[in-house]
This record gives C-alpha cells, structure tokens and sequence, in this order.
C-alpha cells in the first residue's frame, strides 16, 4: 500500500516527525550547496560566534534549541544549528528572526560584534568601528557621514531607515528641521528651548 507523505508524517510522533523535517531539511541543504564550498563571509562568521555564546548563555543545548525552534515553526536539526556556530553553513533571514526570537535578543546581537570596542569587518562594508556599527544598527546614523555633511547625511537616513514616529531627526540641523516638518512635525522653538508636535494623522 501506497501511503502519502502527510499520512506517513501524522502517524509519527512529535520528535519522530521533527527528525523526519530535519532529514528533509538536510536534504534540502545538499541539494542546494553540493559539494561547493560553503563560503561564509566575515558578518556570518560573526553571527556564528554569536549564536554559540548566546545558546550557551542561555544554557541550551543544540537539541533544546533545535525543538525550542520547532515549537515556533521552525524546523532546524540539532546538527544543522551545530554546523552555523562552527561557520559551516548558511543562515537566511528567517532563521536569524527565529534564532533572535527564541533566544530572547534583538536581531542586532546575533548579527553584530558583542562589544563597542575596535574595528570589526562587515560584509560590503570593510572595516569599521563596532560603536559606529551599533549606532547605525540602532537606527542612530548612517554608516558613513560624507565630510563636511550639514545634517543632510543623518536626516536623509532618519527618512528612509525608520518608519514614521520612529525617527531622530537632529533639531538643529535645517534638513531635519525640513523633513520633521514635512513628516508633520511643528517645531516650536522659543529661543530658550525647543519642543516638538507630531501631528498623529496621516
């Protein structure tokens, strides 16, 4: 007798059924890579290093994370969770939402230094200072400021890389002075102090 896949799926248990998805996704990952090389850039070995310290700071192992995971709808192995901290294989934006999510960080931890000393090398980027790093991750900045930039660099930023009643915009300066107005701010500047109205409605 023939039996189709999600009969044979429901009939196992739910550990059964997670090694099943595992094996599958297994399966999945060689017939995607081959036998090329995994090449792993400087951003994802940094993700890797981070995901072993804070599984282990967590105090999880592989396997509890990897059913932590499948709780949430994620299917991860054990040995595929293994093969990320030890930079041998890739992780999608999916899974570092998943990973951030169930070990309780931002996604910016798992992706970033875990320090705001020294430089560091990022992907398309180069080397840069890990404070800048985590600035321009936070929202705060861009990632490079053109010399001699009147504001325009950060205001430009602010527009473009955080929704509406998220962004932080530098008073001071006459382009963010603009564009906060144009996003519906009014600036009520006395000479003594400055406040700031955002109209609610769009």
């Amino acid at each position: 007798m023939v039996m189709h896949m999600d009969e044979i799926v429901t009939q196992t248990s739910r550990y059964a059924r997670a090694a099943f998805l595992h094996r599958l996704t297994d399966m999945s990952e060689q017939q995607q890579y081959g036998r090329r090389a995994v090449e792993i850039g400087p951003t994802g070995r940094t993700v890797a290093e981070n995901l072993a310290r804070l599984r282990k700071a967590r105090g999880l192992s592989t396997r509890q994370l990897s059913a932590a995971l499948e709780d949430i709808g994620r299917s991860l192995s054990p040995s595929g969770i293994t093969r990320m901290e030890k930079a041998e294989r890739h992780v999608t934006a999916d899974e570092l939402l998943a990973l951030a999510a169930t070990l309780r960080v931002n996604p910016s931890a798992l992706l970033l230094p875990a320090t705001t000393e020294g430089d560091f090398e990022v992907t398309g980027v180069g080397r840069i200072n890990a404070q800048t790093l985590w600035e321009w991750a936070d929202g705060e900045r861009p990632l490079r400021v053109p010399k001699g930039d009147d504001g325009s660099a950060y205001a430009d930023f602010q527009l473009h890389a955080r929704p509406k009643f998220r962004r932080r915009y530098k008073v001071a300066d006459a382009a963010s002075r603009q564009l906060m107005q144009n996003d519906g701010a009014n600036i009520i500047d006395d000479g003594q102090s400055i406040r700031i109205q955002m109209n609610e409605e769009d």
